[in-house]
């Protein structure tokens, strides 16, 4: 699952007349890294979620893109402003979209840079093998956010508190199971557009030994400003 449906409001004005996940990094839409990497890993099967200005994002990618030579994607749209008439934040959207995904997948978001990230088969199955509910890469803290929101203990467990904590990437491997109860309360489906954030969610699991990680060293950048932006689109 890619997620696209945030409003970018401190991307604005650029994000006023374009979803953010359409805005260009070194020559292509920021949301197109992650759709490729995912395709060269052989993950096809994607859902995308949308709400602001959605209908540019299905209209740029359609629902079977070919994309530089990556083996075609087959896309479904979550169209959360459609539905709903707003984003149903993040653990919403992904409730929403649940009919639509297996019991693990991907997620990843739409407006995070990571061009070496790889989206392998054995990742998915250790996950599998792990029986937990939640696996995060998280990485180094960026100057916007330096306290970290994650720590890490040496058994590869995340954790709610820790002397050291670290930022998650917003990629990470998810059971269908923890987006049910006792964890999360709202029916598959989402039916009533219900916004939840995915925070209080993967905390909750942490509590219970039942969430993953590991670091992730290769470049990232959160595009959550035009400054960042512009330093991702600078020659160096």
């Amino acid at each position: 699952m890619i997620l696209a449906a945030g409003r970018g409001e401190r991307m604005r004005p650029l994000t006023d007349s374009l979803p953010k996940p359409l805005l260009e990094v070194r020559g292509k839409p920021l949301m197109q890294w992650p759709m490729e990497a995912l395709a060269a890993g052989g993950f096809t099967e994607l859902v995308v979620n949308t709400a602001w200005l959605g209908e540019k994002i299905s209209g740029r990618f359609g629902p079977n893109p070919l994309l530089d030579g990556h083996p075609a994607l087959s896309i479904s749209y979550s169209d959360e402003g459609h539905d709903f008439g707003e984003a149903l934040e993040t653990a919403g959207g992904i409730v929403r979209a649940l009919p639509q995904l297996g019991e693990i997948f991907w997620v990843a978001a739409g407006d995070v840079f990571a061009p070496d990230f790889v989206f392998t088969q054995a990742s998915v199955d250790r996950f599998a093998a792990s029986g937990k509910l939640a696996h995060l890469w998280l990485v180094p803290n960026p100057a916007h956010n330096l306290k970290g929101d994650f720590g890490l203990s040496a058994e590869g467990l995340a954790l709610n508190s820790a002397p050291e904590k670290y930022t998650f990437s917003t990629i990470g491997l998810y059971r269908a199971a923890l987006f049910a109860p006792p964890y999360c309360g709202i029916p598959a489906g989402n039916p009533a557009g219900a916004k939840a954030p995915l925070a209080p969610i993967l905390r909750a699991a942490m509590d219970n030994e039942r969430v993953s990680a590991e670091l992730y060293a290769g470049p990232w950048t959160d595009v959550g400003t035009p400054e960042r932006l512009l330093q991702l689109n600078t020659p160096r």
